[in-house]
């Protein structure tokens, strides 16, 4: 485990949120513990959980409490996705038009490869009636 990683699970439980722990006070156990590592293995994070505990003068269990009620470590806030009106009209796919319009199947779910590339050209203009005549007389 890193020290960002443990000062982020930290705050994500309230543990840092407290007057009486700070990013700086995680900073010298960490270093207590860990010397010169930069990762630290589970039975020298309890270890280093209580360094923070003695220092500090509060339970360990108290701390583990936290740190198991609030969850796993994950996110906090994550990006969120906007909801306006232009950003649902410039992301409604009915509404494209020309090349863009047939990357989209109708329900709006993109087709991928398929989209992107042009069928293959059959050697033709796109106005020309007679094709199968023209290729019967090649014949």
């Amino acid at each position: 485990i890193k020290l960002s990683q443990s000062d982020k699970w930290f705050k994500q439980a309230g543990v840092i949120k407290q007057k009486r722990i700070t990013n700086t006070d995680t900073s010298i156990a960490f270093r207590k513990v860990a010397k010169k590592a930069i990762r630290i293995s589970f039975v020298d994070w309890n270890k280093y959980l209580d360094e923070i505990a003695t220092t500090k003068k509060m339970d360990v269990n108290t701390i583990k409490t936290k740190l198991v009620e609030c969850g796993e470590p994950g996110f906090t806030g994550g990006t969120k996705v906007a909801k306006s009106a232009a950003v649902d009209r410039l992301t409604d796919t009915s509404k494209y038009g020309g090349a863009h319009k047939e990357r989209f199947d109708s329900s709006g779910k993109g087709r991928g490869k398929e989209g992107r590339e042009d069928a293959k050209s059959d050697g033709y203009v796109a106005g020309y009636k007679n094709k199968k005549g023209a290729d019967d007389k090649m014949r």
